[in-house]
């Protein structure tokens, strides 16, 4: 695990895991989006996409975080109630 998910993970909030946006994983969700659920600036989730550190889309000159890549960083890709 590198610095940049050690600081992600132990910010999580108790209710981003049950968050409906994560539960298909197909969805794309935005910068502001993924920094409410993991409890970050969206300055940190910026660095983590320019450093390849979570999986992303470019829209235009906007980035999409799919919702997939933000259940690896809360580490529940097992959890029932998230199975797609």
């Amino acid at each position: 695990m590198n610095l940049g998910e050690q600081k992600v993970t132990g910010g999580l909030g108790p209710d981003a895991e049950d968050d409906p946006r994560l539960a298909s994983g197909k969805e794309l969700l935005t910068v502001a989006e993924v920094s409410a659920l993991l409890r970050v600036s969206k300055m940190t989730i910026y660095r983590m996409v320019h450093s390849d550190e979570i999986t992303h889309v470019r829209v235009g000159r906007s980035f999409r975080i799919p919702a997939d890549a933000v259940r690896r960083i809360l580490g529940t890709r097992n959890a029932p109630h998230l199975r797609p």
